[in-house]
């Protein structure tokens, strides 16, 4: 995908913002305060936080937000090892949520299951 529809998928998801804007626009607001102050530098700094939002983006599958969250982190610092060694660290959580339910909920489910 070239940057030229990367933006259009993140101006569409804008547009769609606006139109919701219009029908509700106190939640509209409270969203963007909300996310607003977690973004904001604190305790991890923004581009921590973008990295970790990036990876977040990345297990939820969500498209617009992975490359919003790209962006961002780059805009805020970011090199291209620090990005891609946050896809890394999604790649692995991923793969740990696979194993975690397969050595409880199938393990147990396989344990309450007759033998054929």
């Amino acid at each position: 995908m070239d940057e030229q529809q990367m933006d259009n998928k993140i101006g569409a998801y804008k547009i769609g913002v606006g139109h919701m804007q219009d029908q509700s626009p106190q939640v509209v607001q409270a969203y963007h305060h909300f996310t607003g102050e977690c973004f904001k530098e604190g305790e991890l700094s923004a581009k921590e936080k973008q990295l970790i939002a990036l990876g977040i983006s990345m297990f939820a599958n969500n498209e617009v937000c992975t490359y919003y969250h790209v962006h961002e982190s780059l805009t805020h610092g970011a090199t291209h090892g620090e990005v891609m060694e946050s896809v890394a660290v999604a790649a692995a959580l991923g793969g740990g949520h696979v194993m975690s339910q397969g050595v409880t909920r199938v393990q147990k489910a396989l344990e309450n299951q007759p033998l054929h």
